[in-house]
């Protein structure tokens, strides 16, 4: 019965120490990654929206009304995450940065963040998050993928898987239709968002 108690006594120690350690390491590591995701953010940011001087994160953003309005126009796998005010040089607003979180990738959850100037232009689409298929969804990362969002004013994109061309048009990553699907919609998404909500309107 001794040996039973001071085993559990000792296991009981052992547990304590263990999580104090935890708690300890946690709230070293915390501040240290916090910073290395908001730099990586502003990195997509700028990505995005090279010439913007600076970016605010508008605090407003209501989730469930910007899910109605998502909902309305027929995209229900995806959330607005975030919404930045791009500032020129005189802090002027010239555009927003959205980030969409798509609920439909092939492996999971893909966070995009898009840039958008004033007069609908998308300027660019930036990955946060992505873990498609190597050698296939994954392809959604690279620069041939993503340029085609790149400097085109449409109210919407739709993928072809047929070379079909316009502005409107991406092509399908070969093998990877889920990926492109999840990552044409996010975009869409973040149009939607930016005429319905932020005063925007596609020329």
């Amino acid at each position: 019965m001794n040996k039973i108690v001071k085993n559990t006594l000792i296991l009981s120690a052992i547990t304590i120490v263990a999580g104090c350690l935890l708690g300890l390491v946690y709230e070293i590591t915390k501040a240290p990654i916090e910073q290395a995701q908001e730099n990586a953010k502003q990195e997509a940011y700028k990505t995005v929206l090279a010439d913007a001087a600076e970016f605010t994160v508008d605090d407003t953003l209501d989730a469930a009304a910007a899910a109605n309005v998502l909902q309305e126009a027929g995209y229900t796998g995806d959330d607005i995450a975030e919404v930045a005010k791009a500032l020129d040089a005189s802090g002027a607003v010239m555009g927003y940065v959205i980030t969409v979180t798509s609920h439909e990738g092939y492996g999971g959850d893909i966070k995009i963040s898009v840039g958008i100037l004033s007069d609908g232009t998308v300027k660019g689409i930036e990955m946060l998050e992505i873990s498609e298929t190597a050698g296939l969804g994954m392809k959604a990362a690279e620069d041939d993928f993503k340029n085609q969002f790149k400097d085109k004013q449409v109210e919407k994109f739709s993928y072809t898987k047929s070379g079909e061309d316009g502005d409107d048009k991406i092509d399908a990553l070969s093998g990877a239709t889920i990926t492109t699907n999840a990552v044409t919609n996010a975009v869409d998404c973040a149009l939607v968002y930016f005429q319905n909500v932020l005063g925007g309107s596609a020329q």
